[in-house]
């Protein structure tokens, strides 16, 4: 990786979104922390700690033309799964998947040319509520969350400087769960995920034809 990463573990913080934001200082910047008390998922959603979870997030400044932003977070997530079992998989466009249980999410957000791209994840959870898993089913200790959220960065990274047009949209594809199945979406869409656009938009078989949809403009995806 040609570009330093700078690395700041950090107890329990607010947000690590914010932290990351906050003690940026030109280089890529980890922030890790060992919980959240304000954490926020993708439209607000409200973030809650798992009993071994990892929070982190990653603050950057990408040179890729404004048309190809709409990729990162599905990079993030390619990068995530390069390092997990191969059961997790992906839901377009930035949830983490085991089976059909979610097992973490991507959240990015961009202030003026800083882009911060935070990553939640449940590494071991004893009870946790419906439709909610974990990856291990036990727990591998204090140490994995920070060195899987380290490793996830230096792949990360290493995704974004190959350049827009390599970002792996075939490796989606493969890695999708979305893709093949009878979906739902607000408000009032349905069809058949079909593929993935040039920019990481899902492609969907509808009643009106093939429509394509974009991270921004839908609230939630499901399966029927």
């Amino acid at each position: 990786m040609a570009t330093p990463l700078m690395i700041e573990r950090v107890g329990r913080v607010g947000s690590t979104q914010d932290e990351a934001r906050i003690r940026y200082r030109g280089d890529p910047l980890l922030v890790s922390a060992t919980g959240q008390d304000a954490g926020r998922g993708r439209s607000g959603a409200e973030w809650i700690d798992a009993d071994r979870s990892l929070a982190a997030s990653l603050a950057f400044e990408p040179v890729w033309p404004p048309q190809a932003m709409p990729r990162i977070p599905l990079v993030a997530g390619l990068a995530l799964t390069d390092l997990l079992p191969d059961v997790v998989r992906l839901k377009w466009p930035n949830d983490i998947i085991s089976g059909d249980l979610k097992v973490g999410g991507i959240l990015t957000e961009a202030f003026d040319g800083l882009v911060v791209v935070g990553l939640g994840l449940n590494i071991y959870w004893t009870s946790p509520p419906e439709g909610i898993g974990a990856v291990h089913t036990s727990d591998p200790g204090e140490e994995h969350p920070h060195r899987v959220a380290e490793r996830w960065a230096e792949i990360f990274l290493q995704r974004i400087e190959s350049g827009p047009t390599a970002w792996g949209r075939a490796e989606y594809l493969a890695r999708c769960r979305t893709i093949g199945r009878s979906i739902e979406w607000d408000p009032g869409g349905s069809g058949v995920a079909i593929g993935i656009g040039d920019n990481g938009e899902l492609l969907v078989d509808s009643q009106d034809g093939e429509v394509a949809l974009y991270a921004g403009a839908v609230r939630d995806v499901r399966p029927v």
